[in-house]
């Protein structure tokens, strides 16, 4: 697949995101803007909880669906702070929610912990209406065999993607870790997508995990409902390397 082709179908499978502590009104509104290219839309924008209805209200009648993240960054939320959060975004509006696995209780062995979140994820959210995406941080996950456990985990417990991580640590997505998330998908009885994040700003770097899971997942499973790339950058890349031809 050459650079312009993949970059064409990257638009369309992009969640546009902007996560900074600096993040006002005026920087949705622009980020929202851009999200709409002479190329085509991309599949979603991910802002924080707070800004999820002004970026409804910017993406009205575009068709652009608003995500947003809960247990976000580390991971540690007490259950009542999470259920807050949670209920905030959803009264908020937000048409998909992207969920920092407990992955530090989970990597010690804390069953009880993880279980509390899944328990609160479950009660409120109905996968089928509001796509889940689990994000394990895969990059501070030291053995491959984690990194397995931990997309098998988020499988059984309903999520609707596996997502590699949340861009805040030293390691964010590797195909490495991407290869081993898609391998443990494929092996699954049900259908479950995959969203890479974190690091990814060129054609160069999306294209690797198209054509990863391109070849453990097929052509056709590529579509806005099973994969997405997380990026802040890289929808200025997707668009030069289209309009300069290469």
């Amino acid at each position: 697949m050459d650079n312009v082709t993949a970059a064409k179908i990257l638009i369309g499978l992009l969640d546009l995101t902007s996560l900074s502590d600096k993040d006002t009104d005026v920087t949705i509104q622009k980020l929202c803007a851009r999200a709409t290219t002479p190329y085509g839309k991309v599949a979603a924008v991910c802002v924080y909880p707070r800004f999820v209805k002004a970026a409804k209200t910017y993406l009205d009648s575009t068709g652009i669906k608003v995500a947003t993240v809960i247990n976000f960054p580390e991971g540690n939320r007490k259950p009542e702070k999470l259920q807050e959060e949670l209920d905030f975004a959803l009264e908020a509006g937000a048409d998909e929610i992207d969920a920092v696995l407990p992955y530090k209780d989970f990597l010690s062995g804390k069953q009880d912990a993880v279980n509390q979140f899944f328990s609160v994820i479950k009660n409120r959210i109905n996968p089928k209406k509001t796509p889940l995406k689990i994000i394990i941080e895969s990059g501070e996950m030291p053995h491959y065999s984690q990194i397995a456990a931990a997309t098998k985990l988020c499988v059984d417990q309903g999520a609707s993607f596996v997502k590699t991580s949340t861009g805040k640590t030293k390691t964010s997505a590797t195909p490495e870790a991407a290869n081993i998330i898609l391998e443990t998908i494929a092996a699954g009885k049900r259908n479950v997508g995959f969203k890479a994040s974190g690091g990814i700003k060129t054609t160069d770097d999306a294209k690797q995990y198209l054509v990863l899971a391109n070849s453990i997942m097929g052509y056709k499973w590529i579509t806005p409902k099973n994969f997405r790339i997380g990026a802040s950058s890289l929808l200025d890349d997707l668009i030069n390397t289209i309009e300069r031809g290469y």
